[in-house]
């Protein structure tokens, strides 16, 4: 089998799935735009070959390096990346390439947010309103229908990036002096708590694993507000999100593929309401906290369902498992090495974060677990205590 992985070595955990590729024997072929030579030792040792481009959003380069590998290799199996940045890319060279998984006729459904909600409809879930505006008269016309505040965010976009809450006619007259070209859908605003839906399917489309998180707070608040976050695995999941995740599985019909949908529970009525969907693993750190809740090993399974369609793993949610985050323009009243001597037992991992993604996690973070809930919140609310 002979599996193309875009960008191997970042983000910097995903290695791990270029390592169980290898150890299953499967041809792992790497592309990126790194020297080799700093790409770390483990990944250097799964990759049987790599290509290096001068410049990843230079398709022609892409194409010349999956048709040396080809010509080398033979058929390409697989190409991935695990990163929804490289979600396009990914879809024009299966297209080209003809090789198995989501391409460019289904991309759209995928990447924006305006089909999203149509594929949520489709599978029974609520959303709030939205509509893509295309001027400040059809953003008035709305507005009267759903009243303010409204949250103005890129109709295929990444994250919480250029996402506005909008209060009144001022912020929406400023919102239009700055807006880029592109297209922006604008949503109701929903009070409410995020959760999410995360798992992975094999080769059939059958959902062998799934959790949820949720988050102190909203990540447009993070980014737009400069605030510190932490979010945590359930151990019991409500009956009514995994119902609704499930459906969005179906109609989606998604093949050998993480997944990452995110909902808003209402404050005022307590109704599911679909926000989005991602077809990669959750950001960050979060596959290392899918393998500390469940004391599995999910790039393992990944690799295992890729090479032989099978998951082998049992799990059982036995612990909450938190990520805290820490932004260094902060002052704390509690040092690094007074969090390591109080909690030291409970926490797992900490470690810098990488710049792309510190405007929503952070300069720094810690990854913790416990069986009792009440624990990672004492932890969460010491960690990121302020003076």
């Amino acid at each position: 089998m002979n599996v193309i992985f875009l960008s191997p070595h970042f983000p910097p955990n995903y290695y791990y799935f270029c390592v169980h590729l290898n150890e299953l024997g499967a041809n792992v072929l790497g592309l990126a735009d790194e020297s080799f030579d700093r790409l770390r030792p483990e990944l250097r040792i799964a990759l049987r070959e790599y290509y290096r481009v001068s410049d990843m959003h230079n398709y022609d380069e892409l194409l010349r390096a999956c048709g040396y590998f080809t010509h080398r290799y033979g058929k390409i199996d697989r190409i991935d990346s695990m990163n929804e940045y490289w979600l396009e890319t990914e879809a024009h060279l299966r297209t080209d390439f003809n090789i198995p998984g989501p391409n460019l006729k289904v991309l759209e459904s995928m990447r924006r947010k305006s089909f999203m909600k149509q594929i949520f409809a489709k599978a029974g879930v609520d959303v709030a309103k939205g509509s893509v505006i295309q001027n400040l008269k059809d953003a008035k016309r709305f507005i009267d229908e759903v009243g303010y505040p409204i949250v103005a965010k890129p109709d295929c976009g990444v994250g919480a990036a250029s996402t506005f809450k909008i209060t009144n006619d001022n912020e929406l007259i400023g919102f239009f002096n700055v807006k880029p070209p592109n297209d922006f859908i604008f949503e109701e605003f929903i009070q409410g708590q995020i959760f999410t839906f995360d798992g992975l399917t094999d080769q059939d489309g059958k959902v062998v694993f799934f959790t949820s998180h949720t988050y102190s707070q909203g990540i447009m608040e993070v980014v737009n507000d400069d605030n510190l976050l932490y979010y945590y695995s359930l151990r019991d999941i409500p009956a009514d999100l995994e119902s609704a995740g499930l459906r969005v599985v179906k109609a989606y019909k998604l093949r050998e593929r993480f997944f990452h949908f995110e909902f808003f529970r209402s404050e005022q009525d307590n109704r599911l309401l679909g926000l989005e969907v991602n077809m990669r693993p959750p950001g960050g750190l979060t596959t290392d906290m899918f393998n500390y809740a469940n004391e599995i090993d999910v790039y393992k399974e990944w690799a295992n369902i890729v090479v032989h369609n099978r998951f082998s793993a049992a799990y059982l949610r036995p612990y909450h498992c938190c990520y805290i985050s820490r932004k260094f323009n902060k002052r704390y009243l509690h040092s690094h090495g007074e969090i390591l001597e109080k909690f030291g037992g409970q926490i797992l991992h900490y470690d810098s974060i990488s710049g792309v993604f510190s405007t929503a996690l952070g300069n720094y973070g810690y990854i913790t677990r416990s069986s009792d809930l009440a624990e990672i919140l004492e932890i969460a609310e010491y960690i990121q205590a302020v003076e």
